[in-house]
Order: structure tokens, then sequence, then C-alpha cells
């Protein structure tokens, strides 16, 4: 084998043949219709986990090996009108993936952008895990096999082309979808749609476009869908106008997954202005009306009596006593010095700006369902048999969605809005209140982390971390990868989420012997994984003790972590972020810099901030609400291997700072008596315009790899751990707890009973 051969064979963790000759289809069809033949490379296999497991295989290789089969069930059609049409199997909930789809489409067809027609697919069983969107892995899993059948359609077009011009395939050109010949003569794809158009199913080869030849990708595009946002014409779930289908909400449990005792006054309720049913299901009391308005009057109206619920009478300190006692031991003190630490991160919302929605229009016979799902099949699945109909009498449509950062992975939603449906006979359109979303939605777990660096002179010699966790529910489609690939996964016979654990915690610095366990507990609580999972609370911990290391040391935090650092691609975002953010810099007392690198989905980000922590900032005035420290400037590089939008990364980054702020000063929920006290936005304190970073600058890196990494996530971590440190710098004290105003409570909670809130009437009066 010589060195082009060897060059072009699949490399570890990689998906797909480097080459760029790939095999497709031209299916059956009265237009051009394509698609992908791809097989799966070939995986390392190991028998129990390594130290660090990810540089053998990582949880974005594992979603994308597992969709790799049925990826030429995802086709490209061309159409008569001159555009070119795609359903995407994935999710769009604002991240920007039918943009980047598009764009991969108008690359390798050389059509315009605003010619290329993104759509969301219905769910599709025979996707399998194909219609999976998580991990931010969408770019990464569809890459490859959405330009492949873009290129078999640009192929069979050129021929086309050739026989209605009268020239040869070679000496045609395309460009923004016109294909003109020699003579200069030209025609339009929309007239060669039908033309190229297969009458049976063919197998073609396929050539992608080399990456110096790219005029789309890699370049900066707006969102294919901004002018619908901003005008308020893009279609959400509650926008859509489903007949007979009426707004309808639930009066929920004063204790988290309380049960319905009794009723005291349905008929009275049912007989209040434009009620038309009130109803029990399993998770409530269902309400639905003319308008939402008038669903929450009678939710606020009934009489329940309510059974207790999955976490009765607990708290943020019974919660934090159970997690201490389950947690792992560290082992035996090592002979050697070293510095450890136990941290605590306590219950956040997963409250996505579109509060839980869906539409269920239930017959007989058959169900409909539009709702904005990640795992579109899983709930299909799941209503088939609820409702105990065949697989095939389920339509599932998924919608366009206004964020998720892991929630809309549950469609506990459709679920109920297709027990009410059922059980009144007509449609409904649910829409949960925002206090649902905080009391009784998908939360992140508290956990605590302990940490141990054992070390001599100069030389890390171990690192350890025990991670323990209320448990993270992971039943919407993640777990049955893991079960359908366990033989092809180096993780043994490991958990459901201790498989999620090792596949996604990377250990980028030469720390010698490390491990990293994770110990769930305590199944009462509705979790999800939230953006990034495990990632923020396990890589703050991590670069908290690494300054404590630097400071034994006597090490600077920058130069400590350059020194350590493994991979090139690291070490290039830490001194980008370093210089751009003029690291080590004087600044005054009670204000500092602090910086924290985290690598993952083949990527890695760097972030540097600076924190201003002295008494009239964070004492400022808030009304209901805790000032703290604030961010005063973040600079965040990140390398995502090959970039489709740089537009969309930045916007991607922007966010990742603004959770990683949030989480590590203001952003939780407080537990007491069995249900958390926040009930809206007023108080759930994400990241407010008082601590917005007034500078704020994303670095894309140049491209290293040729390929798409993930991203959606990846600047969370880095961006929590960066504020932690510059805060532990900043006071002189290392926080352990967060979010670091966690433990003030600036806010009078609103009642349980009813379980909506009186609206605020006051909202003139003031402003944040």
């Amino acid at each position: 084998m010589n060195a082009d051969d060897r060059a072009a064979q699949p490399q570890p963790g990689s998906n797909t043949f480097d080459r760029r000759r790939f095999l497709g289809f031209v299916l059956a069809a009265p237009t051009l219709v394509t698609a992908a033949q791809l097989v799966p490379a070939e995986q390392a296999e190991a028998d129990v986990p390594s130290a660090d497991i990810t540089e053998l295989v990582d949880l974005n290789d594992v979603m994308t090996l597992a969709a790799l089969p049925t990826s030429g069930l995802i086709t490209v059609q061309v159409n008569t009108d001159g555009t070119v049409s795609f359903a995407l199997p994935r999710a769009e909930v604002g991240q920007g993936i039918t943009t980047s789809t598009a764009m991969l489409i108008a690359e390798e067809m050389d059509v315009p952008l605003d010619r290329v027609r993104v759509t969301l697919a219905d769910a599709r069983p025979e996707l399998v895990f194909n219609q999976l969107t998580g991990g931010s892995n969408t770019t990464v899993a569809t890459f490859t096999p959405i330009r492949v059948a873009a290129a078999v359609a640009r192929g069979r077009l050129l021929e086309a082309a050739a026989v209605a011009l009268g020239a040869a395939v070679t000496e045609l050109t395309v460009e923004a979808g016109v294909v003109t010949g020699p003579t200069g003569r030209s025609i339009g794809i929309g007239a060669l749609a039908e033309k190229a158009a297969a009458v049976r199913t063919q197998q073609v080869t396929a050539e992608l476009k080399p990456a110096e030849q790219f005029t789309v990708i890699g370049t900066p595009q707006r969102r294919i869908d901004a002018l619908d946002a901003v005008t308020g014409r893009k279609k959400f779930t509650m926008d859509l106008a489903v007949p007979g289908a009426l707004p309808t909400m639930v009066c929920r449990p004063p204790t988290i997954n309380g049960k319905v005792g009794a009723v005291a006054n349905a008929e009275e309720v049912r007989a209040m202005p434009g009620v038309t049913h009130v109803v029990v299901i399993s998770s409530g009391v269902a309400v639905r009306a003319r308008t939402f308005g008038q669903c929450i009057d009678a939710v606020r109206a009934l009489k329940v009596s309510w059974g207790p619920g999955s976490a009765q009478g607990k708290s943020d300190e019974t919660v934090l006593a159970e997690l201490r006692a389950a947690e792992p031991p560290l082992g035996l003190p090592p002979l050697t010095p070293s510095v450890e630490a136990r941290f605590t991160f306590h219950f956040r919302s997963n409250s996505a700006l579109e509060t839980n929605c869906a539409i269920a229009d239930v017959r007989s016979d058959r169900a409909e369902i539009w709702s904005g799902l990640k795992a579109p099949i899983v709930a299909k699945e799941a209503i088939a048999a609820k409702l105990g109909l065949p697989l095939g009498a389920v339509t599932v449509h998924v919608t366009e969605s206004g964020g998720s950062f892991g929630r809309k992975l549950f469609f506990d939603a459709a679920l109920e809005a297709v027990e009410i449906s059922e059980k009144i006979g007509k449609p409904v359109k649910l829409m949960w209140h925002r206090a649902d979303d905080s009391r009784q939605g998908r939360t992140h777990p508290m956990a605590t982390s302990r940490v141990r660096i054992a070390y001599a002179g100069n030389t890390v010699l171990s690192y350890k971390q025990r991670h323990t966790s209320v448990a993270t529910d992971l039943s919407h489609g993640f777990g049955e990868i893991f079960t359908a690939l366990a033989a092809k996964l180096p993780v043994a016979d490991l958990g459901f989420s201790e498989t999620f654990f090792q596949l996604s915690q990377s250990m980028p610095y030469n720390f010698g012997v490390n491990s990293r366990l994770l110990n769930e507990t305590d199944k009462g609580f509705n979790t999800g994984s939230m953006r990034n999972v495990y990632s923020p609370d396990v890589t703050c911990a991590r670069e908290l003790l690494i300054d404590r290391l630097a400071s034994k040391m006597g090490k600077d935090p920058y130069r400590i972590r350059r020194d350590f650092l493994k991979d090139d691609r690291a070490i290039a975002v830490l001194e980008k972020v370093a210089e751009a953010g003029r690291w080590g810099r004087a600044m005054p007392a009670g204000t500092a810099q602090g910086i924290a690198l985290h690598t993952e989905y083949h990527s890695a980000s760097a972030v540097l901030v600076e924190i201003d922590c002295r008494p009239g900032t964070v004492g400022r005035p808030i009304r209901d609400g805790v000032a703290g420290p604030r961010v005063t400037k973040v600079v965040l590089a990140v390398d995502a291997g090959l970039t489709v939008n740089p537009r969309g990364l930045e916007a991607q980054m922007m966010g990742c700072a603004m959770d990683g702020i949030a989480l590590a000063l203001t952003s939780s929920l407080h537990l007491r008596d069995g249900y958390f006290l926040e009930a809206s936005w007023d108080n759930y304190f994400y990241t407010r315009q008082w601590n917005t970073p007034p500078e704020l600058d994303v670095i894309i890196m140049p491209d290293t790899t040729g390929k798409p990494g993930g991203a959606g996530e990846l600047g969370v971590a880095a961006s929590m751990a960066a504020v932690a440190c510059a805060y532990g710098r900043a006071t002189g004290t290392m926080p352990t707890t967060f979010p670091i105003n966690h433990g003030t409570l600036s806010f009078e909670p609103k009642p349980v009973v009813p379980p909506v809130p009186q609206s605020p009437t006051d909202g003139l009066d003031h402003a944040f």
C-alpha cells in the first residue's frame, strides 16, 4: 500500500471514507430524486473502558455510526421550478441546521442558497437512529450523506443537460442553477428535473467538491428562516391552524409528579365561559376552552385534592445529603502532594423559550400529532403503544421549535395531548404554562463532583474525579442507541448513563493515570440531558482544581494548562484567547481574569473572561433579583474542524457563553417540600441584561480537519469554568457551590395552588 492509499483509509474515530468518490442512487420518481449509499467505517473495539475512552471513540462517533446505515433513505429532490427540496430528519430548534443543510446542498449543486427548500421530515421509523437530534451531531452525521446525494443530483443533471445542449459533460459548467454549454446555450435545472429522472432506481458514482473549490461552505450566511422569524411568519406548533384543535392546558399538582385524588368542582368549571371539556388525566386535570385565557381562568378555578409526588418532602438539603452518601470513594490519599475538593451543582431548569406544547387529533383508528420533537420516532412508537394502534396509523409531524437545550428530546407534551384528545374525542392544542415548565418540567440534575489531583514537583501523577448525580433520564433515544451498538462499543456492560458519561468526557491534559466515574441516585425527578449534559459541571470542577494546582506549583493558570495540554488544536485555541484577551494584564482589586478549556465532539474551545466582583457591582439594586458579580468580557475561541457557516457557529458560541455565565452565577432551581420555588422567568435567573458582558469576542479558528466537528453545545463547559475561575481569582476564594448566588433567594415564591400564578398587573410600572 502506497502513501496515497494509506491516506485514503478511514482514520480512527472517522465516520466515512476520506476519498471524494462515493456511491449513490438515482431513485425512480417523476422528477430527479437522489440519495447516498454509505457504509459504516470500521470502529475500534475494546473490552473495557480505557483511561480516556474518547481518544478511541466518543459519543459523536457512536451517534454517527448509528445513523449511517439509513443515510441512503434521505433524499434530495430537484423540482421543475428550479428549486431543490430536502426533508431534514433532524429538529430545527433555533440552532440553524436548516441553514447549514441548505448550504451543503447549494455547494455541491451550484444552486443559489435561496433556491434550496429545507423542511423537517415527519417521524420515519425506517430511519431508526437517523432521526435523533442531540449531542451536537447533526452536521457531523449528515455532512457527507447530504453532499453525496446532492453531488449525485448534480451529475445526473449534467448528463441530461449534455443531451439537451448537444455537448459533452466535461464541456458544461453549472452556475446559479443554470447549466451552460460551450456555445453559450444554457438550460436551468428546473427544465432538467424531469429529463434527469429515472424510471428505475440506479446506482451511480459521484465525486464531492474539494475544499479548495468551496464557495458556500465556510462563508458567513444569514439564516434562511431569519426574515420569517423577525416578521412573525415563521410557524411554530402553537401557530398551526389544525381544524377543531382548541386551546388546552393542565392543572398540575403542587409537588413534583403528584397524582389527582379528586376534583371537587368539575361541573362548575365546565360551565365557565368558553370551557368545552374538563377531564382527569395521568398528570393532572386537563381543560379545553375557546382561548388560552379561558383555560388559565379554568385551571385557576379548579379545586383538586392531590396525592403525594415522587419527591415528596425533599429539599436541596436532603438531596445533597443523598448525593454525598452515594459518592464513590476517591481511594486512599496519595503519598505525594495533592489538591482535592468537592463541588455542588444545584438543579437547573431546562425550560426553552417556547414552552412545552403539542397538537393532537386522536380518532378511533388513527392519530395525528404536531410538535417540536428531537426524538420523533421514539415518540411515535410510544404514542402507538399508548393508543393500541398500529405504528402506521400514527402520524407525527415535526414542527420547528423555539429552543430546546435538550428539553425537546422528551415528548411528554405530545403524550399528554394524545391522552386528552383520546379521552374527549376532540383535537386539542396543548400548551404548558411557564410555571409548569419550571415546576414539573425537565431539570438538569443536582450533582456533586469530587476531584483529586496528585503531583510531584512539576509532574502530575494522577487525576481522579467522582461525579455523583440525581439520575439523568436517557429514555428518549440515546439509550436505544447504546443498546443497539453494545457489541461495537468499548464500554463493556456499562449502563446507559455511565456509557454516555464515559463517551462524552475527555481528558485534554497529560495528567498521568486518570479516571472519571459517574454514580447516579434518586429517580424521583423529571430530568433530562440539558445542553452539554454532564460536561459543564465536570469541566468546571476540573478547571477550578487546575487553578488551585497552579497556585500550589507556583505557576500561572494559563501556563500550567498550556504546558500539560496534549493536543495541538487545544493548545491553539488556548493560546488564541490568551493573546486576544491579553491574559495577565493588570486589573483593579476585586476584578480578575479566568481561563478554561474544553474538548468534545472532535472540537475544542477555550474561553477567557473578566469579572467584576467589587461591592458596588455585586450590590447593584435589582428588583426581586440578584445582581451579583458581572462578567465584563468574554473571549471565546472555537475549533470545530471544518466550519460550514461561520455566522451560525458564532451565534452558537454566543449562546454557549450566556449559558456558562448563567450556570456559574445565577441559574438554578430551589427545591423545598417536594417542589421547586421558581414559577416563571421572572424568578429564574438565566443571564439577564444586567449580567451580559459588554465585550464578547468569538474567534473561529481556521479549518483544521477537513470535516465538521460538533459545536452546538461545545462552548458551555469552558464558559462556565472560566467564569468560576475568574470569580475565584477575583475574590481569593475558590467557589465550590453553583450557581454562586444559589444561597440568596431574592424573590417571594409564588403559590403552588393554583398552579398557574396570577399574571402581573404592574408591567408598565417597571422594566428590567
